[in-house]
């Protein structure tokens, strides 16, 4: 049995400040941290009740840290510090994990129990790690950032091991790499710090990120290079009930299909501090979804465990 993936208590962490959370994605630690919200009340128990015991730290588990995956991960990529999780559109399928040194060697596992928890080490009925939002049918959980994506007729949508939602659709042989596979469309969402974004406001991540996203989606050796682009929306949009922004490009190619890319960022509804980024990536191809599926998925965008969604 291992311990689900889930937000826990920051191991190690001292002094008097703010509670940390890290996310735990079922093998290892990740990057992704936040403050911890205030316990809930211990099971069946009145107002006042102390909250449920914190996640004891497991002695002697030293997980090792991914390293960052390497070849052709095109479009839609995930890349923290020391984790990589990807998938791609119009382009090579990677996922990448393995050994490497970081800090995250330093920190323990969460215990697969703790008192008075159930046998997962989730809440007292042993539903899974406190404060993780249940998946809901139709939507693709994105339990770090706090939200769903839609998952439109005919596509596939899932959690990633890291926690990240993902849309999918349309495998077919890479140009340029018949032994790869690739994707008509995809949407993937991840933390903006992830990817390493400068900014610090939704509209100026989003012009920040378009050109890395294009760059991965369609250049490299499965594409080749860009060989020109036309920007086709840059304007403020409401996700999930909060100000965010997109920038959508339409790329031309220099080998197989063109296609579409748009990054979309916005505050996070359970974390305002944190920025969200989507991700998008279509081929523009008969076979390919159109720019108004791309639309209806940024409509749908909610928080996770909400009613529907609010993009506009």
């Amino acid at each position: 049995m291992t311990t689900p993936p889930g937000w826990y208590p920051e191991p190690g962490q001292t002094g008097n400040g703010p509670a940390l959370e890290r996310w735990w994605d079922g093998t290892e630690w990740t990057e992704y941290t936040r403050t911890a919200p205030p316990p809930a009340p211990a099971f069946g128990a009145g107002p006042g009740a102390p909250g449920h015991p914190q996640y004891p730290a497991h002695p002697g588990a030293f997980p090792a840290a991914p390293r960052k995956a390497r070849g052709g991960l095109i479009a839609i990529a995930v890349i923290a510090a020391v984790v990589v999780a990807g998938a791609v559109v119009g382009g090579v399928v990677a996922l990448g994990k393995g050994g490497g040194g970081s800090a995250d060697s330093a920190r323990p596992a969460p215990s697969l129990t703790a008192p008075g928890q159930g046998p997962e080490g989730g809440g007292p009925d042993g539903d899974g790690p406190p404060n993780l939002p249940k998946s809901e049918p139709g939507f693709a959980l994105d339990a770090v950032d706090g939200v769903s994506l839609p998952v439109p007729d005919g596509w596939t949508g899932a959690t990633s091991r890291y926690g990240l939602a993902e849309l999918t659709v349309g495998e077919y042989a890479c140009p340029g790499d018949a032994s790869s596979k690739c994707l008509r469309g995809g949407v993937f969402s991840m933390p903006a710090a992830s990817v390493k974004l400068k900014s610090t406001t939704a509209e100026a991540a989003a012009k920040e990120d378009i050109s890395g996203n294009a760059e991965g989606a369609y250049g490299g050796k499965i594409y080749g290079d860009i060989t020109s682009h036309t920007q086709l929306l840059s304007q403020k949009v409401t996700v999930a009930g909060e100000q965010g922004y997109l920038v959508r490009w339409k790329v031309v190619t220099e080998r197989g299909d063109d296609g579409y890319v748009q990054s979309l960022v916005f505050p996070s509804p359970s974390d305002p501090d944190r920025l969200v980024l989507v991700r998008y990536g279509f081929d523009i191809n008969p076979k390919a979804p159109g720019l108004a599926v791309m639309d209806e998925i940024t409509e749908g965008i909610k928080a996770a465990g909400s009613g529907g969604g609010t993009g506009v």
